[in-house]
């Protein structure tokens, strides 16, 4: 009788990257430090490779999970991001980075580090709106944002940082408590997690909403080594939280 078959280990040494719309986050491994630099509308992708190559000169790594603030599809970035600057789609990055290459959503990297199972939607209020629906450890990245909400603009618009600019801090809170309240009568989620910067800034959170932590990004990225990206690894997926009516 054949012995059960154990799911292969993840690698070592993941090199994490979280692309945002104001810096390049990166780390190795589960406890390496957590290192930053600027991005901004004008980063493109072979600057950015070059920068963070230069950067892990001394740390080695066997592999590279990132989270790209766009659209993806099957490891390769599939459109243009709105708040970088251009030349994404296409470029290799596992030829930049000399090494294996997983690409997914960066508010999908973060959910999936986030999630303890059930129905789960992820939002990160960063320079844009990120959004990632997990139902039973099915990863499904979404363009939210970018769908029209309200008076002729998007999501992201209310809810981004233009929109906190635009309404001031106290309506742009009232803004994430209503997008929050569509979102869940939407999806019937279980709760959702709110992620990204601009997190911090609500002084009290919507109902069955849980505050994400952006470190869970590169718990994200080690898993996608663990059981790639489709699935998350079975401890995440276990009990189902209590559905609240």
């Amino acid at each position: 009788m054949q012995g059960k078959r154990k799911a292969p280990a993840a690698p070592r040494r993941v090199l994490v990257i979280d692309i945002g719309g104001a810096h390049v986050k990166f780390r190795v491994g589960m406890h390496g430090p957590i290192a930053k630099f600027a991005s901004g509308p004008t980063m493109a992708p072979a600057g950015m490779t070059h920068r963070i190559l230069r950067l892990t000169r001394a740390t080695p790594y066997d592999c590279v999970s990132i989270g790209y603030p766009g659209l993806v599809f099957r490891d390769r970035v599939a459109a243009e991001p709105h708040n970088l600057g251009k030349g994404w789609t296409g470029f290799d990055f596992a030829r930049a980075l000399g090494k294996p290459v997983r690409i997914i959503n960066d508010a999908a990297m973060q959910a999936i580090g986030s999630y303890s199972g059930g129905r789960m939607l992820f939002l990160g209020l960063g320079t844009g709106l990120g959004a990632t629906l997990i139902i039973d450890g099915v990863v499904e990245p979404t363009e939210i944002g970018h769908m029209p909400f309200r008076r002729g603009r998007s999501f992201e618009d209310w809810v981004g940082e233009r929109g906190r600019k635009r309404l001031g801090n106290r309506e742009w809170r009232a803004a994430v408590n209503e997008v929050v309240a569509a979102l869940q009568a939407a999806f019937e989620t279980d709760y959702i997690v709110l992620g990204g910067g601009n997190a911090r800034r609500l002084k009290k959170l919507p109902p069955r909403a849980r505050l994400g932590d952006n470190r869970n990004a590169f718990i994200g990225g080690l898993r996608l080594w663990q059981r790639g990206a489709a699935a998350l690894p079975a401890a995440a997926a276990g009990a189902r939280p209590r559905r609240r009516r």
